[in-house]
């Protein structure tokens, strides 16, 4: 995209939030409210275009499609609860907290959710009364141009929500126009600190929702052929490639060796191929480069000791397709113990206890999600006190949820997303003194 290009959907954007910030609450609310109609309508067509640009399979395609729609009707159905001033008793004749929208925000998106995350930030970003400009992966297109014209023809006012077809070298240079009031970014640490670089030195907000090695833990009370079906889909969520699939199995002494059997009887048993088949379990990785990535990450890994039980490469059909894969005997200080590893690869690990878990699952530089299964409610109560991640799901796999606050601690980033918090993030909040 030029730069005339982009100084006409700076102007919109703008332009249009001094109209859309005064457009009444509850035209807002309708117009998410057709905007979900239209996601739930067209979820099938629109699923399609996520699985050809990026391998989800379609299954998971189009039930990341159905989740925008909810996460519309969410905020459609709340906005104005989330929107309401907040009474305050001080020594004023009256004062109260309000929330005001800050202007046009800057969504730099992923690809591995093109959908689902490009929704949970607009969707209570303009229900707030900000308009929106989309900086999507370049290999999503046909997604991001997608969802800009579902918001068009929803009724939302022309400038409010804006797909810009740009080179990620451009992002600078639309962080640094005074037009941009804030940033949101999901992606790598190293685009994170490269944004958050560019927007602090302009005293600007910012949201980053970055990696995610998260810790899958296991304990003696666990049902353990459930949760070890669990367990494989957790790890297999969007071909592996999500930032929080569990990663890290941390398993109790006394029941691994029976966990560790089913699990990777479970993950060789996988079906992979075809991505638009509804009997494929696990799709294509994204892109070649991935694919390249992984298997070295792997390939580091077996040079410092760790087993591959199956797996362990690409297999030979055309296409990025990686075998699912299980190591076990990982070494602490390996690099591959530390980073995120986005494809179908997981790594088990025994512990003694559920302090040992502890320890093993925060010995990491990410925090963004963790799962526990245990039945021993005390046990339940220390992992829940002690895990440092942005969640802690207990006998359930980590998911996001737009009732919730979504994000990470350490280098998965900070600020959050969804729930009223989420909307609260782009919002000035502003003190009202009248005396």
């Amino acid at each position: 995209m030029s730069g005339p290009a982009i100084e006409e959907k700076l102007r919109a954007a703008q332009s249009a939030f001094h109209l859309w910030k005064s457009t009444p609450i509850l035209v807002r609310s309708a117009a998410l409210f057709a905007t979900a109609a239209i996601l739930e309508t067209e979820k099938r067509k629109l699923g399609e275009i996520l699985t050809l640009e990026m391998g989800k399979t379609i299954g998971s395609a189009v039930a990341e499609v159905e989740k925008c729609a909810l996460g519309c009707r969410y905020y459609a159905e709340h906005g104005e609860e989330f929107l309401a001033p907040r009474p305050v008793a001080t020594g004023a004749s009256k004062s109260f907290v309000q929330y005001r929208p800050l202007g046009p925000i800057l969504a730099v998106m992923p690809w591995n959710f093109p959908f689902w995350q490009v929704f949970r930030f607009a969707a209570p970003a303009l229900m707030a009364g900000n308009t929106a400009l989309l900086k999507h992966s370049s290999n999503v297109p046909q997604c991001a141009l997608a969802i800009e014209d579902i918001f068009r023809r929803a009724g939302v006012p022309a400038g409010v929500f804006q797909t810009l077809l740009v080179e990620a070298g451009q992002v600078e240079g639309l962080l640094k126009d005074d037009r941009i009031v804030a940033a949101t970014l999901t992606g790598s640490e190293a685009a994170g600190r490269s944004i958050a670089g560019i927007a602090g030195s302009q005293i600007k907000k910012t949201v980053l929702e970055l990696g995610g090695s998260d810790p899958f833990i296991v304990m003696p009370s666990a049902d353990l052929e459930q949760t070890a079906g669990l367990a494989v889909k957790a790890r297999t969520i969007n071909n592996g490639q999500s930032c929080i699939a569990a990663k890290r199995f941390i398993v109790a002494g006394g029941i691994y060796e029976e966990f560790e059997r089913s699990f990777i009887q479970k993950m060789a048993a996988l079906r992979v191929g075809d991505p638009m088949l509804e009997s494929t379990d696990v799709g294509p990785l994204a892109t070649e480069q991935i694919l390249k990535d992984l298997q070295k990450q792997v390939d580091m890994a077996v040079a410092d000791g760790a087993i591959v039980r199956t797996g362990g490469g690409k297999l030979p059909d055309p296409g990025n397709y990686y075998a699912p894969t299980v190591l076990t005997s990982v070494r602490v200080g390996s690099p591959v113990y530390y980073e995120e590893m986005f494809g179908p690869v997981a790594m088990l690990f025994r512990v003694a206890d559920a302090a040992e878990a502890v320890r093993v699952a925060n010995d990491s530089p990410f925090g963004l999600g963790s799962s526990v299964w245990t039945k021993d409610e005390e046990e339940q109560e220390y992992f829940v006190q002690n895990l440092e991640a942005g969640s802690v799901f207990v006998n359930a796999m980590v998911a996001s949820d737009p009732r919730l606050p979504f994000g990470g601690v350490k280098q998965s980033g900070y600020g959050r997303e969804l729930a009223d918090v989420g909307m609260r993030e782009f919002m000035n909040i502003q003190t009202v003194w009248v005396k």
